[in-house]
């Protein structure tokens, strides 16, 4: 498989048509490497519109989704990053490269130590995985610039949103199958939020997150 132009499709013939226009993004994904967070078994899906399995049941997201995501977080230098459900990696190796400092929180053990060899193997040094239930956060962290959950859940935990800076966004994909809203919060106060549903898609489920409730922001 010729690497490069299978990388060169994937951004023109899947990133770009679902409205990724930011030229830093598209940029950062042909530099950074997606078919090294990849399972060796699955390599030759690394360019694929579709999720890659993971052990312990989880997936690398759809390469599309990754970058509208990265896209409308909108991060700059200054930073500082969370992420929850680090896989592979890969999303935490994006985020780092428009971020200063990356935090990023996995349940797993195997991906834990999976995503940990992808970052140094990829020279990434200002993104640290550890072994965490992110549905709760890291209140010693906090508060943060930018918060992303790399996978669906039924709605978005009180616990995380305080962990936002007055001015931060949490990026996540919400709601029910068969369709979910990729929803973005930022925080507009100490006691405000502002929540916005730019698009429509589906994600698998993040362990440990709350099931629905009636609650709404």
């Amino acid at each position: 498989m010729n690497l490069e132009q299978a990388r060169f499709n994937m951004i023109e013939q899947q990133i770009r048509p679902w409205d990724v226009s930011d030229a830093d993004v598209l940029h950062l994904l042909s530099v950074v490497k997606r078919e090294d967070f990849v399972p060796l078994a699955h390599k030759a899906l690394a360019f694929v519109d579709m999720e890659i399995p993971l052990p312990g049941g989880q997936c690398m997201l759809a390469p599309r989704v990754e970058a509208r995501m990265l896209q409308d977080l909108a991060l700059h230098k200054h930073e500082t990053v969370l992420e929850v459900g680090a896989g592979s990696g890969f999303m935490a190796a994006l985020l780092a490269h428009r971020a200063q400092r990356v935090i990023s929180l996995e349940i797993n053990a195997e991906l834990v130590a999976l995503a940990r060899s992808n970052l140094q193997k990829a020279g990434i040094h200002n993104a640290e995985v550890r072994q965490a239930d992110g549905s709760v956060g890291t209140h010693s962290e906090g508060p943060f610039n930018a918060i992303v959950l790399s996978g669906s859940v039924a709605e978005v935990p009180h616990a995380l949103l305080a962990q936002l800076k007055v001015g931060g966004r949490l990026m996540a994909i919400v709601g029910e199958e068969p369709m979910m809203q990729a929803t973005i919060v930022t925080r507009t106060s100490q006691t405000d939020y502002r929540t916005t549903t730019p698009w429509d898609t589906v994600a698998p489920r993040l362990l440990n997150f709350p099931q629905s409730s009636k609650f709404t922001f």
